[in-house]
């Protein structure tokens, strides 16, 4: 049995230029943080007595007597990657909803393949669970996704990325005072706006219309070296903040998706109470709406936006993590598993009741 804990991640900076079609000609980069908010899989080799051998539990079970019918994208795909054909069993639990704009899918996918490599007793370098995830998303399910999630799943931490065009990724943590770190957290406020959206149909509305839009995103990546400027600098944090209220003006610019009326109106209402700046995370569209507020106004936000789910969070520094692992032995001749089968089958015809 193999649990694996992977964080999900808040975008500040950046989003749009970890495309890449974009960063392939222009280069990008994107600033980052991990939270203490995750997704679990819990993965065992299936034992050899059932007429499946996949059996897949999320918002939906799924039991698979072959790779093909297997319907999950990232479980079908990452099997397919990684060659695997024992018999398994994977459970999906999450802290945050899915399609809500926190790099949930990514998370999955880095946490699912960490857990497979487990299996088989291979421990994987953060680096390669970050590109093999980014290559099963973008090529393999051909998802329109960034490359920033995989990389700050697998990595966790408050990081800048820097995507170059020869495809290499690099990671660099910020060295900040842990005043400097806590200050920033403590001026972050998450709301859950209810709004439920695939990312990659609101990324789909702008990544394809990049090249009319190379000021705009030119604009976006600078604005990363200026968050990180400020969060090193002796300046007022809230600089940060307004920068961030910048940030997702020129994000509204992208796409008629990347907001809505219901969005603009939670924003609206918590910048009139008080907060300084914010954004949606994620491609936009819906899911959580976070803000940068001081803590003398927090309540004051609180009670504006008091219909949503305020969801606490901290920085995450760990990234994706095996939390248990206990290794399966399997010693099953040929006729148990025949006996095991056919009993299996002979009680299913006397219980009609099947899971």
């Amino acid at each position: 049995m193999i649990i694996n804990r992977t964080p999900f991640r808040i975008s500040f900076f950046g989003g749009g230029t970890d495309y890449p079609s974009w960063y392939l000609k222009h280069g990008g980069s994107a600033l980052c943080t991990a939270i203490n908010k995750y997704c679990y899989i819990s993965c065992r080799t299936l034992p050899p007595f059932f007429e499946h051998k996949v059996r897949i539990v999320y918002s939906k079970i799924e039991l698979c007597k072959s790779l093909e019918q297997v319907q999950h994208p990232a479980v079908r795909e990452t099997l397919r990657f990684l060659k695997f054909n024992s018999g398994l069993e994977v459970h999906h639990d999450g802290d945050l909803p899915a399609r809500s704009g926190m790099g949930s899918s990514s998370s999955f996918t880095v946490g699912f393949l960490h857990a497979l490599y487990a299996i088989q007793g291979i421990m994987p370098s953060k680096k390669q669970l970050a590109e093999e995830s980014i290559h099963i998303e973008q090529d393999m399910i051909k998802e329109t996704v960034g490359s920033q999630d995989q990389v700050c799943a697998a990595y966790g931490g408050l990081n800048h990325i820097i995507f170059s065009t020869n495809g290499e990724i690099n990671v660099r943590p910020l060295t900040l005072s842990i005043s400097r770190m806590e200050d920033l957290n403590s001026h972050l406020m998450l709301f859950y706006t209810g709004i439920k959206r695939t990312a990659s149909d609101v990324a789909k509305s702008y990544v394809e219309d990049f090249d009319n839009k190379h000021k705009l995103l030119q604009r976006i990546g600078k604005m990363v070296d200026e968050g990180i400027s400020i969060l090193h600098g002796n300046a007022s944090i809230c600089k940060f903040g307004e920068l961030l209220h910048e940030t997702w003006l020129l994000k509204k610019s992208l796409s008629s998706k990347v907001s809505n009326k219901s969005v603009d109106d939670l924003y609206s209402r918590a910048r009139k109470a008080g907060a300084i700046g914010g954004k949606i995370t994620g491609a936009g569209g819906g899911g959580f709406l976070l803000l940068f507020v001081s803590p003398s106004k927090q309540d004051n936000v609180r009670e504006a936006l008091g219909e949503q789910i305020l969801v606490p969070f901290r920085f995450e520094f760990n990234g994706s993590q095996i939390i248990f692992y206990e290794p399966e032995r399997e010693d099953y001749s040929a006729l148990e598993i025949d006996r095991s089968k056919r009993f299996i089958r002979a009680f299913e015809e006397l219980d009609p009741i099947k899971e």
